[in-house]
């Protein structure tokens, strides 16, 4: 998996970042410091560096609806646009959100949308850090299931989720669910913020993210 290679390569970076500490430190031959001390220092620069890879990557997302890797189930998809799905929202649920975490946010997106830009198919901020999860349905606003979080509009134009509904014959989609914890209580924003604006905050108060995907195409 992706976030396995990337933290190997976190892990080996430290690894020699704390090589080269103590490299520097026996070139210098600094005063009262003996070799096994040196050593002890390296490991300790490594062990502190692996402690907040973990830390960075402890925040997983999973679902009971959808598989990571899979394919989006029809109820999932958009009714509308040549798509005749349900347009119900998935379960989601969530582990390992960091110390410090105040709130969460999530988006559906879809990178390969041919609009220079990607697509939002829902977004969902000032999500209680006291959630762990979100039921299947929660999409939309009107049912009222998560009543604290503020559903904002997507590209679809208004507020609430919009399932996923490629153009025919543009092959598969990637449709990806992010979930950020926030280091803040509130975002400073209503139902009517464009996607982009949201995303600007949740980027400038996220502490960490964790990510499902999952494939469609017709």
């Amino acid at each position: 998996m992706k976030r396995i290679s990337d933290q190997k390569e976190g892990l080996l970076a430290r690894f020699g970042s704390g090589l080269n500490v103590t490299a520097t430190l026996l070139a210098t031959r600094l005063k009262g410091i003996s070799v096994p001390l040196l050593i002890r220092l390296s490991v300790a620069v490594f062990s502190l560096s692996t402690v907040q890879v973990a830390r960075a990557d402890s925040l997983q997302l999973a679902s009971s609806t959808l598989t990571d890797g899979g394919r989006m189930p029809s109820a999932q998809l958009y009714y509308g646009f040549g798509c005749s799905g349900e347009n119900i929202s998935p379960e989601l649920h969530w582990q390992g959100a960091p110390e410090g975490t105040r709130s969460y946010a999530l988006v559906m997106y879809d990178p390969d949308a041919p609009t220079g830009s990607g697509w939002w198919h829902w977004v969902v901020f000032n999500i209680p850090a006291t959630l762990k999860a979100i039921p299947e349905g929660a999409g939309d606003p009107k049912a009222g299931l998560i009543p604290e979080a503020i559903q904002s509009r997507t590209d679809f134009g208004s507020p609430g989720y919009g399932g996923a509904c490629p153009p025919e014959g543009h092959g598969d989609h990637r449709y990806q669910f992010r979930l950020y914890a926030l280091k803040v209580d509130q975002l400073p924003l209503d139902e009517d913020s464009p996607a982009a604006m949201v995303a600007y905050h949740i980027n400038a108060n996220k502490l960490a993210e964790a990510q499902l995907e999952v494939k469609f195409g017709r």
